[in-house]
């Protein structure tokens, strides 16, 4: 057996890894919700099971909301505006081009805060009666909460006004249903009940984590479309949005409707109440039975924790293991709730609202590619379907720009428009389907990947090739000026020649090069050329810089903040035109000099993880993933990654993940022993399974 770090020769109890980290409450914790769902519809509940205490979660912490990925609403727009309408001109290389970076015009504002995410109810207790009042965290004790991650159930007991409450609660893998077993004596005597109340939406005055918006009330409309003594269907219009809801039980049903919009519900006799509520945004969603949703629930993550990777910490002599251990199994359990669907997550998953719902193509790295490297990556092939869905909106954004191929949109809703900012002068999101997608090949190197995909990683990398310039005097391609680099603070109309953004040009074109061998077919000639010309990465002082054009990065603290993204290069990708050293000393300097309290994301730490790994720094590597001293690099006892400003920060996850996989199950070129981005010095005992090597 080896010395260090290792991989063990049993095979790991997985029933056992994952309920060691069930999260379990004694106390209301705000900043811990619990959440049950499959991918593309999630519920998120209180220390009460439902959603009872609102106001409380979300002015303190994490809200509890009920939302489906599906779910958008969108303003009037009787003005017509449309993307160019928010137009700034960029000038460079004898070119002026139109990006749409006004947000301060009403064309930029409404088409940044439309199509936004529309929640769906707020299902929670209320006291019923002659003494009602608002429940608030003084009604609730002995609190006993436990979320059985190997089963995707969450079980509350509480009392609640002095009375014994449990709830337990489940989503159905196939159909957007939340199951609930209730039990109370509060039911029987009429105290209580279920409380179903349907907002307008979102408050849009706040693009991170805005209220729900409970004015306005003849602004929808909510319709009864059936009704029996079980059941109760409703339809909810805003606009042309509009879903149903179908609620179930096995046994009758006492339904109150106290006012507009709000619905409450109790047994017909006694304290157990059995429920199934199903969305849908076409149709009628069909009447669901508990028992089998709960059944399903069971079997779908047996499945899921029975496929794939897995790593177990257990038996290290590092105090941290066991933290880090935690951080992966829960941050499996909250991607594959939230990151599952064919839309691209926000940043916020299914938990709340950020950028108003909208997904950041930038971010589709941390958020899928961790799926292929762990085993399962039919999750990260729903995201390169909408990619594939959306091809025919990439290429008129490249053609609007004077580009071939296909640019992609940087913040986008399901339609695929852009949204105006800073946001359609980011790059860096461009690669990331070539390289998703030959992650997907590596898990199944077929030629029906290579058709699915084809067309994709042709039009991206044509898009790409044709955003470099020539520069005859340097007798070399460039990329920018303008262009907003993954560090978010340089000028963007001057910006050119990032490190990190030259390097992932180099290796998509050459994926794209590969893909085309693969398929029989030549090396395309000006791809090669513009590939094998690039600009060198730029450096300064024997370490690397964030770009060219603007070389203080270890001149200037105020370029020291932000993601120190030039050590992507070498890290989360395996280093096209990187020299190790200079590299290594480059992480050094980032260890020891950036600016960590201005700005930094929770991401950042497994990024820069990856890069000590790969210059073979593995101690550094664990240091800075489980850096403590560190603002965003928190995790709750829920799992989730909180940043500044956004509760819920799920990149942080997907990065952590994507890290964990690299370091414990190698990347290409990796020392040949096991778990080699571990410390190989007694202090960690790593046993892993099932994962695939990054590139």
């Amino acid at each position: 057996m080896l010395p260090g770090a290792r991989a063990g020769t049993a095979q790991i109890d997985r029933p056992a890894l994952v309920a060691r980290h069930d999260p379990h409450l004694g106390a209301i914790d705000t900043m811990a919700p619990l959440s049950v769902g499959n991918g593309r519809f999630a519920f998120t509940a209180d220390v009460t099971g439902l959603q009872t205490l609102p106001e409380l979660y979300h002015d303190k912490g994490i809200p509890v909301e009920t939302q489906a990925r599906w779910s958008w609403h969108e303003n009037a727009n009787p003005k017509g505006y449309k993307l160019s309408d928010a137009n700034r001109d960029y000038t460079a290389w004898g070119r002026t081009v139109g990006y749409p970076t006004n947000t301060k015009s009403p064309a930029g504002h409404w088409l940044r805060e439309n199509p936004h995410i529309q929640p769906l109810p707020q299902i929670g207790f209320v006291m019923t009666g002659a003494d009602a009042h608002a429940l608030t965290a003084a009604d609730v004790s002995n609190i006993d909460q436990r979320l059985d991650m190997w089963r995707g159930r969450l079980d509350s007991h509480v009392q609640l006004l002095g009375q014994a409450l449990s709830v337990s609660s489940t989503v159905n893998p196939d159909s957007d249903t939340l199951a609930l077993r209730i039990a109370s004596p509060l039911l029987a005597s009429g105290r209580a009940a279920v409380r179903i109340a349907l907002p307008l939406g979102y408050k849009m005055g706040d693009h991170h984590n805005p209220p729900l918006d409970w004015s306005q009330p003849q602004a929808h409309q909510t319709r009864v479309l059936a009704q029996t003594a079980n059941s109760l269907v409703l339809e909810h219009t805003r606009d042309a949005s509009h879903y149903t809801m179908t609620l179930t039980s096995g046994a009758p049903l006492k339904i109150s409707h106290p006012r507009e919009h709000v619905f409450d519900i109790t047994p017909g006799s006694g304290e157990k109440l059995d429920l199934t509520i199903s969305f849908t945004r076409q149709g009628q969603a069909p009447a669901r039975d508990a028992a089998a949703v709960f059944q399903a629930s069971e079997a779908h993550w047996d499945r899921f924790w029975r496929s794939g990777a897995a790593v177990d910490f257990s038996g290290s002599k590092d105090p941290r293991a066991a933290e880090l251990e935690r951080r992966v199994v829960l941050s499996q359990y909250l991607t594959a709730i939230q990151l599952g669907d064919e839309l691209p997550a926000s940043e916020s998953g299914l938990t709340t609202s950020t950028w108003y719902g909208k997904h950041h193509t930038e971010m589709v790295w941390w958020h899928t590619a961790h799926f292929a490297l762990w085993g399962r990556p039919e999750y990260t092939a729903r995201t390169l379907d909408w990619f594939n869905r959306t091809l025919p909106a990439a290429r008129a954004v490249a053609a609007s720009r004077g580009l071939q191929g296909a640019r992609w949109m940087k913040m986008t809703g399901p339609e695929g428009r852009e949204s105006p900012g800073g946001n359609p002068l980011i790059v860096w999101n461009q690669p990331h389907a070539i390289h998703l997608a030959e992650l997907l090949y590596r898990a199944d190197p077929s030629p029906a990947t290579l058709q699915r995909y084809r067309a994709l990683v042709f039009e991206t990398a044509q898009g790409m090739a044709s955003m470099l310039h020539w520069d005859e005097k340097g007798q070399r391609y460039v990329l920018g000026p303008p262009l907003w680099i993954a560090q978010e603070i340089y000028d963007q109309a001057t910006s050119m020649n990032p490190t990190y953004e030259l390097s992932y040009w180099a290796r998509a074109l050459e994926i794209a090069q590969e893909w085309r061998e693969r398929l029989g077919m030549p090396r395309d000639a000006e791809w090669e050329k513009r590939r094998t010309h690039l600009s060198a990465l730029p450096q300064k002082d024997g370490k690397y810089v964030a770009l060219e054009s603007h070389p203080d990065t270890w001149d200037n603290i105020d370029s020291r903040h932000d993601h120190p993204s030039f050590l992507m290069a070498l890290g989360q990708l395996p280093g096209d035109g990187v020299d190790r050293e200079t590299m290594r000393r480059t992480l050094q300097a980032v260890l020891s000099n950036w600016d960590w309290e201005t700005k930094i994301w929770g991401w950042d730490y497994p990024m820069i993880a990856m890069t000590a790994a790969r210059v073979g720094e593995p101690e550094k590597a664990v240091s800075v993933l489980l850096k403590s001293d560190g603002p965003n690099n928190s995790y709750t006892q829920a799992g989730h990654n909180p940043n500044t400003r956004l509760p819920v920060y799920l990149p942080g996850n997907g990065a952590l993940l994507a890290a964990v996989a690299m370091m414990a199950g190698g990347w290409d070129g990796a020392p040949s022993r096991p778990a080699p981005g571990f410390p190989a010095d007694g202090s960690w005992v790593v046993r892993a399974e099932g994962f695939k090597a990054l590139p």
